[in-house]
């Protein structure tokens, strides 16, 4: 499925500006946001073993689109608005039952937004995501390009789920279904968060972040280009280790240090759970 567009895009993307086909590379630009905007491709894709693979075809492709895009006045009445013209706002109607709640939030073209997302103002989700059903996006969220996210996850007020679209062979940040990501938390590149984990408010976590797991007695790091994964159901909270330096002891000095101090009960599940009236 879709690979003719893929030879198309991967053909059309390796050609420099002065000899692309600009014809050819908008209609083919064109393809590939209908079918980022349907959900019928992704940039990151996971298969039966639970292992996620970049979509390096369609990162280019997105890319691609900022190559053919020229600065236009793409404003409304209400809402003004200048980018490249390859990207407006994200074509959505009733029919797609998505809640866009008034107050400044926006999605670009070619992000994916299932049935029953909730977005509340202002939150933004940029083109290439992909946010699956049932999820709240909260308050001065952000969804980042090419991001993940699953389904009846709630990213709480100003969480920031980064995206990456560059290096084009990186995995882009994601998050799996049933996850809670607290107010102010911060995932960014290199980061896989698995399915029911809870992230408490404040949680920063980036690929060269090392997760100490108190309740199983490790540390969790990234290794041979693998994604840091935080694993199932672990409730992580931020906290801070001794600096190990003589200068640090001396000042009495603390790092940051992210911590799993436990794994979701039926406690956690009911703090978490999503009121589903807000639907």
């Amino acid at each position: 499925m879709h690979a003719d567009l893929q030879s198309r895009i991967e053909t059309l993307a390796a050609q420099d500006n002065d000899s692309l086909d600009r014809g050819a590379a908008e209609a083919a630009f064109q393809a590939l946001l209908e079918a980022l905007n349907a959900g019928l491709v992704r940039a990151a894709t996971r298969n039966d073993d639970g292992v996620w693979t970049a979509q390096t075809w369609v990162k280019k492709g997105i890319l691609m689109g900022f190559r053919l895009g020229r600065l236009s006045d793409l404003s409304t009445e209400r809402f003004p608005f200048f980018d490249k013209h390859t990207y407006p706002l994200k074509p959505l109607t009733l029919e797609a039952t998505v809640r866009v709640v008034p107050g400044g939030s926006s999605i670009r073209t070619g992000a994916y937004v299932a049935p029953g997302v909730v977005c509340m103002p202002p939150m933004y989700v940029n083109t290439g995501a992909y946010v699956d059903a049932g999820t709240l996006i909260d308050s001065h969220a952000l969804v980042g390009s090419c991001a993940q996210i699953g389904k009846n996850v709630h990213l709480s007020a100003a969480a920031q789920i980064g995206g990456v679209l560059e290096p084009i062979g990186a995995l882009p940040v994601i998050i799996e279904d049933d996850v809670f990501v607290g107010g102010n938390c911060g995932v960014y590149e290199g980061c896989l968060v698995r399915q029911g984990a809870v992230l408490a408010p404040g949680v920063i976590l980036t690929g060269s972040t090392r997760l100490y797991d108190l309740a199983r007695e490790r540390i969790i790091e990234r290794a041979d280009g693998r994604p840091l994964e935080v694993p199932e159901r672990a409730v992580v909270v931020p906290g801070s280790r001794a600096s190990s330096s003589a200068f640090g002891r001396a000042h009495g000095l603390s790092l940051y240090a992210p911590v799993i101090v436990k794994y979701r009960d039926t406690k956690t599940d009911a703090a978490t759970t999503l009121e589903s009236a807000l639907r």
